[in-house]
């Protein structure tokens, strides 16, 4: 990472950014092996569609319960801390699945710890960093998805060349899940104050535009059904051991687009504008679904595996700031937590639809995906006038 982004960034934002590196790190020891864990324990389309649908979704229940309780008590750090501590303790018991439903169940209540921390510790990177909230989520997320670039190498490494097995691999990213807890013990809270402020209240003081954004994500969300799809499809290209090898590796392209790309199109938006910037995400995933749909070549997922990664650099980090531009102080964390429940409880359908489509044809998933991500770019057109300057 250049020295120029570094610039200016609060402590704050590079301690939660190095917490995330090593939980990402973790997690990214995990994902990419998990829907082939799944169907290697019986699990089809329709059950690797119902793991990833689910573990955003019980994401989703707590994020805005989440956010509103941090705005209510003015506190952040306590849901970081137990959010973490979750996620750890059922990544540990995922090592022991034998069957895909021990899957389905631990990864789903391992979201429960994500619920948790995601609105407040996006909340708490919002304040820290009030005129280039861009540039701080953009670093932010450039550190989280560098420790998932270290963690997917390492399951490579740990699959191929001393061949473990996915239980003990699981096992390992546990360990690293609870390193991750101990920078976050220096992170500093500005505690605030309380605030008689309901959920309903809440709510329904959001501004109109911020309410009309999270209903074009929501669209999009549609369409950006789990990453698990993608991994499948690749490996139905390969063979033997290489079956599971490749995809690994272009897991990690995937996430090497991602990490050096967040940031600059986090300072590109605070430049341009956030609207724009996330109008062009939409549409390369567009297109980018399409390339899955038809070419199933070596060097065809090369290049959309980086252009996989390239969108998720241009819209996650660009989401958040753009959601926190739209809200008062006060509610941000309420906002966000609203945000990222209208996501989750999208992507439940979204990849059972995709689960679905995945075991008519593979193709027919991706096409699904295209044309629903369309969509919303065609929504971000017609109502742009309502996001002017942002």
């Amino acid at each position: 990472m250049k020295k120029g982004y570094l610039r200016g960034i609060s402590a704050n934002v590079l301690l939660l950014g190095t917490v995330s590196f090593l939980n990402d790190l973790s997690s990214e020891m995990i994902m990419p092996i998990l829907p082939i864990f799944i169907t290697a324990l019986g699990g089809g389309g329709l059950i690797v569609g119902l793991v990833g649908g689910l573990r955003d979704s019980v994401t989703s229940i707590l994020n805005v319960l989440a956010g509103y309780s941090s705005d209510k008590i003015g506190r952040r750090k306590v849901f970081l801390t137990s959010g973490y501590l979750t996620s750890a303790v059922l990544k540990l018991l995922l090592s022991f699945s034998i069957v895909w439903q021990h899957i389905l169940v631990f990864t789903s209540f391992e979201r429960v710890g994500k619920g948790l921390r995601t609105a407040p510790r996006d909340a708490m990177i919002a304040d820290s960093m009030p005129k280039e909230k861009g540039k701080g989520f953009g670093i932010h997320r450039a550190l989280d998805t560098s420790g998932a670039i270290l963690g997917s190498v390492a399951v490579f490494i740990l699959f191929w060349f001393l061949r473990f097995e996915f239980n003990l691999i699981i096992f390992v990213a546990a360990i690293f899940a609870f390193v991750s807890l101990i920078p976050l013990y220096l992170v500093k809270e500005r505690r605030g104050k309380l605030r008689d402020v309901t959920l309903k209240v809440g709510l329904k003081e959001l501004p109109k535009p911020l309410k009309l954004f999270i209903f074009i994500a929501g669209v999009f969300s549609l369409s950006n059904f789990s990453y698990m799809f993608f991994i499948l499809k690749a490996q139905e290209a390969f063979v033997g051991r290489f079956s599971v090898g490749v995809p690994i590796l272009l897991y990690v392209l995937f996430n090497i687009s991602y990490a050096v790309l967040a940031a600059p199109f986090g300072i590109l938006s605070d430049k341009l504008g956030k609207g724009k910037v996330i109008l062009v995400g939409y549409l390369l995933f567009s297109l980018t679904s399409l390339g899955f749909a038809f070419f199933d070549s070596l060097i065809a997922f090369i290049i959309l595996f980086f252009l996989y990664g390239m969108v998720y650099g241009i819209i996650d980090g660009n989401q958040r700031a753009f959601v926190s531009d739209l809200v008062s102080e006060e509610l941000r964390a309420t906002a966000l937590g609203t945000f990222h429940t209208m996501i989750g409880l999208i992507t439940l359908p979204a990849s059972l639809i995709a689960g679905f489509l995945f075991e008519i044809s593979p193709s027919v998933t991706f096409i699904f995906g295209s044309v629903t991500s369309l969509i919303s770019v065609i929504l971000l057109l017609v109502f742009k006038n309502y996001f002017k300057d942002r």
